[in-house]
């Protein structure tokens, strides 16, 4: 493979985890950092102690906060932003991309006000013609242990086979393995939607439940995705593959994820106020669940967990009554369609559902 020189944009735990990752495979890395004394720290003890702690980082890196020179003659830029700055951070990315230059997202997120997906920010954000490819990265991958070299397969979303095997070639490592898929849409939901159920697993996990109630979420957490999923065009096998059961299944069982963490300290009393204040622990699923809320109504899809997350977030409803409250529907088939099973007392079905 001929190595290339690729810029990530965000330093943090992913995107620093990405850097050292193509940076291990032979690449030249730029890797943009908000924070000035995060580059510094890269630059001297390669190393990024605020979100990658522990982890010496391969040398191929190069850290910079100015996003000119983190773009300029790439091969291929990977966007590893928070999705609530993700729109903010590319508008001032822009108008340095070389031409063509492919895009990959590795945000798992959701705008809130617009109710946009990453590949739909990027559309809206560059202009006409532009001629970037878009790509979305996502799956089952825990930043840190991608960065200590643990073996794990991710999906690699883009409508342009050529630049996704492209794209593919270029990440993949003995240790890290990427299948492509078109579904652009479907991967980028999957991804999104599983940190909502994070939250509820945590919230499980918290107040005492046990295995039992964890897999029930999990498994009617991926019946609600996939049902969002497919309404808004996603394809129904995307979820069952890594960026849909894979990750859901990492982030709802393993301590490692901050969404089940989040979970755990608000069922057992701490204020979700107080959790968010440590600027470094970003829970995406925290803002997904707006979106995810506001969606379920859009596309009228039965969400419930959904909707018991949103009400224990922004609601201040009690995490015990929100468990309950599921509980009560009266019992269906488990493969009926959703307007088949919007739930006794629930009014009519949403239209279209399915």
């Amino acid at each position: 493979m001929t190595a290339r020189v690729l810029a990530v944009i965000g330093a943090g735990a992913w995107g620093t985890a990405l850097a050292h990752l193509a940076a291990g495979a032979g690449h030249r890395v730029r890797l943009w950092c908000y924070e000035p004394e995060v580059a510094a720290g890269i630059a001297a003890d390669r190393r990024n102690e605020r979100y990658l702690p522990g982890i010496p980082l391969a040398p191929g890196i190069a850290s910079t906060t100015d996003l000119a020179e983190a773009v300029a003659a790439v091969d291929a830029v990977i966007l590893a932003v928070p999705s609530h700055a993700f729109r903010a951070v590319l508008t001032r990315l822009v108008p340095h991309l070389p031409p063509g230059v492919p895009l990959v997202s590795a945000t798992k997120g959701i705008e809130v006000d617009t109710l946009a997906l990453m590949t739909d920010v990027l559309r809206d954000v560059l202009p006409p013609r532009s001629g970037h490819a878009l790509a979305v990265l996502s799956g089952p991958s825990f930043a840190a242990e991608v960065a200590r070299g643990s073996p794990a397969a991710v999906a690699l979303a883009c409508r342009d086979p050529l630049t996704g095997r492209c794209l593919q070639e270029l990440l993949t490592t003995a240790q890290f393995k990427l299948f492509t898929t078109p579904d652009v849409i479907g991967v980028q939901l999957g991804g999104a939607l599983k940190n909502v159920i994070a939250l509820a697993a945590g919230g499980s996990d918290g107040l005492g439940f046990g295995a039992n109630t964890r897999a029930a979420l999990i498994t009617r957490g991926l019946a609600e995705i996939t049902r969002l999923g497919v309404a808004m065009g996603g394809q129904p096998w995307t979820f069952s593959g890594l960026s849909g059961l894979g990750d859901l299944v990492l982030t709802c069982t393993d301590a490692q994820s901050r969404n089940h963490t989040v979970g755990q300290r608000i069922a057992r009393g701490e204020s979700l106020e107080r959790i968010m204040a440590d600027a470094r622990f970003v829970a995406e699923g925290v803002t997904t669940t707006r979106a995810a809320y506001a969606l379920s109504r859009k596309y009228r899809v039965l969400m419930p967990i959904v909707e018991q997350i949103h009400a224990v977030l922004y609601e201040g409803k009690d995490p015990r009554k929100a468990v309950t409250d599921l509980m009560e529907p009266a019992v269906g088939d488990e493969l009926a369609r959703p307007a088949e099973r919007f739930g006794a007392g629930s009014g009519d079905a949403p239209a279209g559902a399915g």
